[in-house]
């Protein structure tokens, strides 16, 4: 009931969805629930007003803006440099400058030392490719899938301008849903969430290859990318193992405590909210549930060493816990790998 690819996939997008709570798996939360507004490319209509969008903005710019300012600016200039370094002005020598930076024509001109100062080219290009396909509209603690997906990518974002780098957003389902190219400023960014939070996504399913291969033809040069997703979905070595050749790939895993193991609740039918197919599974069988955990173990294991063999870095954060913890891990752990190199 549980074995195979394609059950195992049905079963990894509704792990603990009953079939009478509908595709999302509870009552929406005030934050995003299915708030959706229309754009003139989908065919969606609008379900909550645009004020409602806005409003749903600014909350989350105010829950994010002490963290962001406080921790994660500086995290994130230690971990992603500048492509190099550019000349900024000549000034007075001072003691505990570099010798090596004396400007010698400069200073047999002005008879007094007089050094070159640099500063680090920035310019980076950060791309948030988010996966708003049907598995991610679901929860079973605080907030959606997609809720925590939202929040992150604000986090990153903001984080990003601070440090004058452009950001861009790519949604994808089964396709490329949602494209704004990159690009500095606070209401950029803004404009980036509202575009998350109110995008109605024409398809249901998951491709990661549609995602990387829209973002290999559409950045030139080396970028970083936070791709967010729940990476449930099969055969991902070779979308990845692409994209990670020519730019700088980061995996942000989003998962509920739910889809890592099964409640004792008798006979149950679930649904994928991606292909709609639903089966019967009696969770009140200990061997069911120790099967169903042992599979998601090797699963998730399998994911995380792919990832390693290919340097990808990955952010793994989970509905019932904060994401703090988790980004802060990541900076810290990278930071260390670059001052060891």
């Amino acid at each position: 009931m549980i074995g195979g690819r394609r059950d195992r996939r049905a079963r990894a997008d509704a792990r603990a969805v009953p079939a009478d709570a509908g595709v999302d798996g509870r009552a929406p939360s005030p934050v995003v629930a299915s708030a959706r507004k229309e754009d003139v490319r989908s065919p969606a209509r609008a379900l909550l007003p645009d004020p409602e969008i806005l409003r749903q903005v600014k909350l989350l710019e105010l829950r994010t803006r002490g963290l962001v300012n406080s921790v994660f600016t500086g995290e994130y200039h230690s971990v992603f440099k500048g492509q190099g370094m550019e000349f900024a002005e000549v000034r007075e020598y001072q003691p505990g400058d570099e010798v090596r930076s004396i400007d010698w024509n400069v200073t047999a001109r002005m008879r007094h030392p007089y050094v070159k100062r640099y500063v680090e080219e920035r310019e980076l290009t950060v791309m948030l490719a988010v996966d708003l396909s049907g598995s991610e509209r679901f929860g079973t603690v605080a907030r959606f899938k997609s809720e925590l997906a939202t929040e992150l990518s604000l986090v990153l974002a903001m984080a990003a301008i601070r440090n004058n780098d452009r950001v861009g957003v790519l949604l994808f389902t089964d396709m490329v849903e949602h494209v704004v190219p990159p690009a500095k400023g606070r209401k950029h960014v803004l404009r980036l969430v509202r575009d998350i939070l109110s995008w109605e996504p024409e398809g249901r399913g998951t491709s990661i290859e549609a995602a990387t291969d829209a973002l290999a033809r559409m950045l030139p040069h080396r970028s970083i990318v936070f791709l967010v997703s729940d990476f449930l979905e099969p055969g991902i070595e070779r979308p990845l193992k692409i994209l990670s050749r020519r730019h700088d790939v980061v995996a942000v895993t989003v998962e509920d405590p739910r889809e890592l193991s099964l409640p004792d609740m008798g006979l149950v039918r679930f649904v994928d909210p991606e292909s709609g197919t639903t089966v019967d599974v009696d969770t009140s069988e200990r061997m069911v549930r120790e099967r169903f955990e042992r599979e998601v173990r090797q699963e998730r294991e399998a994911r995380t060493h792919l990832l390693r063999r290919l340097a990808i870095d990955e952010i793994a954060v989970r509905t019932d816990r904060s994401y703090t913890e988790a980004l802060l891990r990541f900076f810290r752990g990278r930071e260390t790998r670059i001052r060891r190199r």
